[in-house]
């Protein structure tokens, strides 16, 4: 019995919190710039991708190739969904974070 109340207290909540803090680790501003290039490189291959996608849509169209009209109007769609998402992301987080926080 008492092996039972000892896995019992050991599974118990301890009461563990989470407070973010940008300035609790040495090195934030590096790690913030880090974030903004990674996201303004990803924005330009997002713009490099929906002019290549649209340039072969174009073609395909006007040549009367089905496959490459196709692939082309894929990459314009999927250059778009990725900068909704890169311009998203922040808002996307803090919203799972928020949400994440309610539950008790």
């Amino acid at each position: 019995m008492r092996f039972f109340e000892a896995a019992a207290a050991a599974t118990a909540p301890v009461g563990v919190s989470l407070t973010p803090d940008a300035h609790a680790l040495p090195g934030q501003q590096v790690l913030q710039q880090l974030t903004n290039g990674i996201g303004w490189w990803a924005l330009v291959f997002s713009l490099v991708g929906l002019l290549v996608g649209a340039a072969a849509w174009a073609l395909g169209a006007h040549s009367q190739n089905y496959h490459q009209s196709f692939v082309g109007r894929r990459a314009v769609l999927v250059s778009g969904l990725a900068a909704f998402l890169i311009g998203a992301a922040p808002g996307i987080v803090n919203f799972f974070f928020r949400t994440g926080l309610g539950i008790h």
